[in-house]
């Protein structure tokens, strides 16, 4: 029987196939209730509305049950608030392999980030422009690269 937090941690988002809801930092908790087994998984949406968390729900249960936790419950909850600073370095090293450059770490809450360039995930270049503020997901901005022509996402930094 694999364990629930690794059942639960291999979850692939279903908007972006490369990395998956742990490695995005949506998974919060992998909790078993002692005597009954009973497995208690805790999420955070990326953004309130983010119309991927039904699916992200779905294919938890799935692959707990799939690893022999057929009685999970998923939880959400929205405090405090998802933010890209808990997308881990795997995950950061995932968006750049596959093309969608990944935000900056936000560090502390005293500074607002401003992106004021992002390098190309292709080639490395700091001459990119935005393209669009919505890229293939609300959570993507479109910029395309100067240098190589190509466009990509970026992952919005929150």
């Amino acid at each position: 029987m694999t364990s629930a937090r690794d059942a639960a941690a291999a979850v692939v988002d279903p908007e972006i196939r490369v990395i998956t809801i742990d490695e995005l930092g949506i998974l919060r908790a992998v909790d078993e209730e002692p005597g009954t087994g009973r497995v208690v998984v805790t999420i955070t949406p990326t953004y309130t509305g983010c119309p991927a968390m039904d699916v992200i729900r779905a294919d938890i249960r799935r692959a707990l049950a799939a690893a022999g936790h057929p009685d999970a419950e998923v939880r959400t909850v929205y405090h405090p608030a998802w933010s890209t600073d808990w997308i881990s370095d795997t995950g950061r090293a995932k968006l750049a392999a596959a093309g969608i450059a990944p935000p900056a770490p936000r560090g502390d809450d005293t500074v607002v980030p401003l992106t004021l360039a992002v390098r190309c995930p292709r080639c490395g270049s700091p001459e990119t422009t935005q393209i669009s503020r919505f890229g293939s997901t609300a959570c993507k901005a479109l910029w395309r690269c100067r240098s190589c022509s190509e466009p990509f996402d970026h992952l919005k930094a929150l």
